[in-house]
């Protein structure tokens, strides 16, 4: 139960709500329009076992009192207001603040104040930025008017269109008497930013705080926000911005290092209120750069976010490879690893694994060996939960690990049916089952590739069992796509053709000897080794379908020609396969 003290301000009393550990560091959630301190209703439970939590309700919302006139909810005013809060409410030491809309516009007035870090350690900026930065942002690329200069600024000001009209007198506060409801503004936050009803939490008084709120529309178009002004933050900053937000565009952000002394950027697969829908992510990320100024080593998350560096493709990024002990999970651990991700390695082959670790670090990058049969469901999650206890979700998931399998379907067993389905469809589905919630939860996209096969569109004999297998891989994956697409979590099949790997040599044969299936391997092996197609070239083109999310790749010449034979004229390759066989 959150204790209620009331802060003076001049004649405002403002309304504040301490929660949680009363010894921990104080953060201070701020909210905007039109919500009140209940914003952080989801957030909050987050925080309060490390944090003594304090959340304010603005002047003219909640509890606080409502001061008449027009100029008395301005960011300034509000900016005041949280000065006085820190300053009656902080403790001996500066607070980090997190906060939200027109909390975090009147926030940044504080932070780039020559005293910020007397006041503030940290901040951290949901869908509110320096309105100072934007005007500065602007106007640069408007004094180099390329096309895409011109057009950037423009949609930023179209997304701003709407505080316009919430400026006007007398229309919109009766518009919202007409036609605004509890029910029908959660009915449309829940719509557009994907959370439940009942995490959207509004005050009693919210119908009244809509209305009152509107006079920062005013105070703010009338201090003429786009004046050019210089202002220098020294506070560590950490912004946070939705891919959907309708107010405020990624873009806009752009040159914030050149007014910032340490700034971190994070764009969210979200809308304008991730409080209601993203809550643990804020949670999260804010700790993370309260830790970060505290003196402990920064998150693989948060140095991704560090604005002004330059790193390389995949730096600070964590990779998990199933496979990864040789042929083409090898070639991509490896090929992450020199453009500067963390790999995870598993194997059945434990030594395997450990073998492409090596190599990892040989070539300066940090990899991590498991042993894993990605067939076992049970041992899969254990594995994941190993893997993001001690190094975090991954931001990419690679299923490679898969076995080949050969023979005329009539002389092939059940079990070895089963067991081919069991790695190259099981352990694909094991692997996304594992690692794909963690990486919804965190909020932060990512991607999954799956290792297909051109043949799973290509049907042929004595093929069954692996075309089976990896056909369903492959729509298993188009599935996948479409689920976690809506979170920023791209999906993708890659299908090589006549690759040189070991799968090669390794394939078991049914229905033929020990010893012809050992010359059918070493025969296959040779010829695969003359295509002269090995696995480092399908290792260039996974990290290319990661940069680019790409949905399907064929790899190999081959394989594309029969992507695209194979859709338009599948009567053809049906009759070549009835009447051919690859397999002797």
């Amino acid at each position: 139960m959150a204790e209620k003290h009331v802060v003076h301000n001049g004649e405002v009393d403002l309304a504040v709500y301490e929660q949680g550990n009363p010894d921990g560091p104080t953060i201070l959630l701020l909210h905007g329009w039109p919500d009140s301190h209940h914003l952080w209703d989801n957030v909050a439970p987050e925080l309060t076992e490390r944090f003594r939590v304090l959340s304010v309700d603005n002047r003219g919302h909640g509890e606080s009192s409502n001061p008449p006139g027009t100029a008395a909810i301005s960011t300034t005013t509000l900016a005041s207001d949280y000065v006085a809060v820190i300053e009656a409410l902080g403790g001996d030491e500066p607070v980090h603040v997190l906060a939200h809309d027109w909390g975090s516009i009147a926030t940044w007035e504080i932070v780039c104040r020559p005293d910020a870090q007397r006041l503030i350690a940290s901040f951290t900026s949901v869908s509110g930025p320096s309105i100072a930065h934007v005007s500065k942002w602007a106007r640069s690329r408007l004094a180099r008017p390329t096309p895409r200069n011109i057009a950037l600024p423009l949609a930023q000001l179209g997304s701003f269109a709407y505080s316009t009209f919430l400026a006007l007198p007398v229309l919109p506060q009766a518009a919202i008497k007409v036609v605004m409801s509890e029910q029908r503004w959660r009915a449309m936050l829940s719509a557009t930013e994907g959370a439940r009803p009942e995490q959207i939490h509004l005050a009693p008084t919210f119908k009244q705080d809509m209305a009152n709120g509107l006079r920062i529309y005013r105070s703010t178009l009338a201090a003429n926000p786009l004046r050019d002004r210089d202002e220098f933050t020294t506070v560590p900053t950490q912004i946070i911005v939705g891919t959907r937000d309708p107010a405020v565009r990624q873009s806009s952000y752009a040159d914030e290092d050149r007014w910032a002394d340490q700034v971190w950027l994070r764009v969210v697969k979200g809308g304008h209120w991730l409080p209601f829908s993203h809550p643990q992510l804020l949670a999260s990320a804010a700790v993370e750069l309260i830790d970060a100024v505290s003196g402990a080593p920064q998150t693989r998350t948060l140095r991704r976010a560090r604005m002004g560096l330059s790193r390389k493709l995949f730096e600070d990024q964590l990779v998990v490879i199933t496979g990864g002990g040789s042929g083409i999970g090898r070639a991509t651990a490896l090929a992450f690893a020199r453009e500067g991700a963390e790999i995870v390695v598993s194997d059945i082959n434990g030594i395997a694994a450990e073998a492409t670790v090596a190599l990892i670090a040989q070539a300066g990058g940090t990899g991590y060996s498991y042993e894993l049969d990605v067939s076992d469901e049970s041992a899969v999650r254990k594995h994941a939960d190993g893997v993001i206890g001690e190094h975090g979700v991954p931001d990419i998931l690679i299923n490679n690990a898969g076995i080949g399998q050969a023979g005329k379907f009539l002389d092939t067993s059940s079990a070895d049916f089963d067991r081919v389905l069991a790695v190259n469809l099981h352990g694909v589905v094991n692997g996304c089952r594992a690692f794909a919630g963690p990486m919804v939860e965190r909020g932060l996209g990512g991607h999954i590739v799956n290792l297909s096969s051109m043949a799973a569109y290509t049907p042929q004999q004595a093929f069954s069992a692996y075309s089976t297998s990896k056909a369903a891989a492959f729509m298993f994956s188009d599935c996948l796509r479409t689920e976690l697409a809506s979170s920023g979590i791209g999906v993708s099949t890659i299908c090589p053709g006549i690759v040189h790997t070991d799968i090669v040599r390794n394939t078991h044969m049914s229905g033929v000897s020990a010893e012809e299936e050992q010359r059918r391997q070493q025969l296959y092996d040779r010829l695969y080794r003359l295509r002269g197609y090995g696995p480092e070239k399908v290792a260039a083109q996974i990290l290319r379908a990661v940069r680019k999310n790409k949905d399907v790749v064929p790899v190999t010449p081959e394989a594309r020609v029969q992507y695209v034979f194979g859709r338009f004229a599948p009567g053809v390759v049906r009759f070549a396969a009835a009447r051919g066989s690859l397999v002797r």
